[in-house]
């Protein structure tokens, strides 16, 4: 019970690394509010929560929004009294080159990844603050540190951004026992690979050390070791979780 009596919010949650990563903290302990937009998949998933015999609120919004994170935020206060983990998971990309792409497009996925995650900061931030503790971990891609043309260039961009936002935030917050960390995936089995073609899809594995992809558990598993008390000589760190596809 790595997270016994905390409460944690989980954007993104309805599939993929967020599902798996809300599955994982409530299996450690952790009472739950998961964010995101699709009301049928989170109810799911707070079921499956509940079946563990923990606690999950439901709070669906647009990540765009930052009246989705206040919104989020005041519910848990309402429900739990305290916040201990925000997961930064809410996230979206295009396969739009630099020239195909619309404008629009990069504002879309900027708002979402980037403007997202400092919106449920600022929001979950005066609490962490008050109470003088608290766990934030921001969920990036090795794209950020690599490059990758199968990408909208957006993408890149506002993961590298989150990188930044990390250390900015580590360094400022550090002072009230805040710790900011951050993830970095590589190829993941979720639902984006539905989208390879099998050519593609052996491609990529031949491209990684261990030869294989990645499953939202592996990440899901280090979320949860940068939530615990196991990470608490670690800040403004984002650990690369691809296989071997970036190291540094």
């Amino acid at each position: 019970m790595l997270l016994q009596d905390k409460v944690a919010i989980v954007s993104g949650a309805s599939r993929g690394i967020g599902r798996q990563t809300a599955l994982t903290l409530a299996w450690h302990g952790a009472s739950l509010v998961i964010s995101g937009t699709k009301v049928d998949l989170l109810n799911e998933v707070a079921g499956k929560v509940n079946e563990m015999g923990r606690k999950c609120m439901v709070s669906v919004g647009d990540v765009t929004n930052f009246e989705t994170a206040t919104k989020v935020v005041s519910q848990a206060i309402k429900e739990y009294g305290h916040i201990d983990i925000l997961i930064n998971n809410a996230g979206m990309n295009m396969r739009t080159s630099t020239l195909d792409m619309d404008i629009e497009d990069w504002k879309k996925v900027m708002d979402v990844n980037l403007n997202g995650n400092i919106y449920f900061c600022k929001a979950v931030l005066p609490y962490m603050i008050k109470q003088n503790y608290g766990k934030i971990v921001n969920v990036s891609s090795t794209t950020a540190k690599s490059g990758h043309k199968n990408a909208i260039p957006a993408y890149g961009a506002s993961k590298a951004g989150i990188d930044y936002l990390t250390k900015h935030l580590a360094i400022e917050m550090a002072e009230y026992n805040i710790y900011v960390n951050g993830v970095s995936p590589g190829p993941v089995e979720t639902d984006m690979i539905k989208q390879w073609s099998d050519e593609y899809y052996q491609t990529v594995v031949s491209k990684i050390p261990l030869k294989k992809l990645g499953k939202p558990q592996n990440v899901a598993d280090v979320i949860l070791f940068l939530a615990s008390f196991m990470s608490d000589f670690i800040t403004g760190e984002t650990i690369n979780i691809n296989g071997g596809t970036y190291m540094n």
